[in-house]
């Protein structure tokens, strides 16, 4: 299920990512150079405003840099039109949210469905991937229950089951913990672990606790819009 060669899946090469207002520039990212390897797992952590979220967009087909190169999965991001990217996201890309995202008026099966409905995969096919994402999640007696009749935890398991119904190459994670209690959120936690070890997914996650960052093979660190080491971060930590 992961990649069968041995090219990085996420390379990010001199990323400058800009904001303009009237004549005011806002510079998020600066000469950002990131490489993920098949089967890596990454934490990224740093301050709000350090351009996290911003470089996960980037490296999900979401948004484009200003200059510089996001390939993925092989594909050039920055010259691909957005009709394709969306096409492109749906095959190789998996979502988790802080706040689940999921349609309240859906079963947790039809949530897990929805991306899968983009897919030219047969219906008979669809359900097939969809009780299996449940079943991985442990789930799979609950896909007929709406989001309001399952606990926070639940929720975000359906979230993750659509994350991965469609066996994206590369997970991207936004806080996946940060609205869960501790119990719930290890839950979660070792839920990704697997992901990544036993189904191979590539996965990079922002995140705020250092709980969760340790879950991760590698933990990166960014700082007004540069990745920076751990010695960087706690020395402007105590300067603030």
């Amino acid at each position: 299920m992961s990649e069968a060669n041995n090219d990085p899946v996420v390379v990010v090469k001199d990323v400058c990512k800009e904001y303009r207002k009237n004549d005011n520039v806002l510079t998020v990212l600066h000469n950002m150079n990131l490489e993920l390897s098949a089967g890596d797992y990454v934490s990224l952590m740093g301050p709000s405003g350090s351009g996290k979220s911003t470089l996960l967009n980037l490296i999900a087909g979401l948004d484009k840099p200003t200059s510089g190169s996001v390939f993925v999965c092989g594909q050039d991001l920055a010259k691909t039109s957005q009709s394709a990217l969306a096409k492109w996201r749906s095959r190789h890309v998996g979502f988790i949210f802080q706040m689940y995202n999921l349609i309240p008026v859906l079963t947790a099966y039809e949530n897990v469905e929805l991306p899968l409905t983009l897919t030219p995969l047969k219906k008979s096919q669809r359900a097939q991937q969809v009780k299996t994402a449940l079943e991985i999640v442990g789930l799979g007696d609950r896909m007929d229950h709406y989001p309001r009749q399952l606990s926070g935890g639940q929720e975000q398991r359906v979230s993750i089951a659509r994350a991965i119904a469609t066996d994206p190459t590369l997970i991207v994670a936004d806080e996946p913990t940060g609205d869960l209690d501790a119990k719930s959120g290890n839950e979660i936690l070792e839920l990704m672990e697997r992901l990544n070890s036993e189904f191979g997914k590539t996965i990079i996650m922002v995140t705020h606790d250092p709980r969760a960052a340790a879950r991760a093979k590698r933990n990166l660190n960014l700082l007004d819009g540069r990745l920076v080491s751990d010695s960087e971060v706690q020395k402007a930590e105590h300067s603030t």
